[in-house]
């Protein structure tokens, strides 16, 4: 699929950046089915999200690129959820042991903290990370709770940056969002990892 998009991009004319928008607002009332299915299916097809939301800023503009790179990440985060619990999770609840199965066990009590930790760990791509949480006893509501939360830093503030290809001379402050959430988030799960071993210090062996 991606070699297809690389020999697409070399055959078809390409439209200039200013003309991005336009084309959105060609789509019609279909722009945002198109968008969030378009943008879904890319990141089931493990396409980098970076791309996708970037392509989703330089078309619809920060905010509603941000907004629709943002459901494509739900939709995305959904099917290939779907898709691992379906064909891998009977194939690893059956086998896991020892340290893996007290690692299932772990997803499967996650809460929607503990699905924003791994969703901001560099470990894998958006659509991979999605699969093998299917193949885990996750429960589904904290993974997509967490998978928007985790998420929403970098929709719009990679959407403001792909909007800024289309209007160079804007100033957009949505692109510092990844950074400072970011950090934010950091300080928050090194709290919260400090606590929790303090914790287990204190309790009796």
């Amino acid at each position: 699929m991606l070699a297809g998009f690389g020999v697409l991009l070399l055959l078809v004319p390409l439209p200039a950046a200013g003309e991005l928008p336009d084309l959105a607002a060609r789509m019609g009332p279909l722009a945002p089915v198109a968008a969030v299915t378009v943008g879904a299916v890319l990141l089931v097809a493990l396409v980098p999200r970076t791309f996708v939301t970037l392509a989703a800023g330089a078309l619809f503009g920060p905010l509603v690129g941000g907004g629709y790179a943002l459901g494509a990440a739900l939709l995305a985060a959904a099917l290939g959820f779907a898709v691992g619990r379906l064909l891998g999770r009977e194939f690893v609840a059956d086998r896991v042991r020892g340290r893996l199965a007290r690692l299932d066990h772990w997803f499967a009590r996650q809460s929607v903290v503990g699905v924003i930790t791994v969703r901001l760990l560099p470990i894998a791509g958006f659509g991979l990370v999605s699969y093998g949480y299917g193949t885990t006893g996750a429960r589904l509501l904290p993974y997509l709770v967490g998978s928007v939360v985790a998420s929403a830093p970098t929709a719009f503030g990679y959407a403001a940056v792909g909007a800024s290809v289309t209007s160079p001379g804007d100033v957009n402050w949505y692109a510092a969002a990844p950074a400072a959430l970011g950090l934010v988030a950091s300080a928050v799960l090194i709290h919260r990892w400090w606590r929790a071993e303090r914790r287990l210090r204190r309790t009796p062996a």
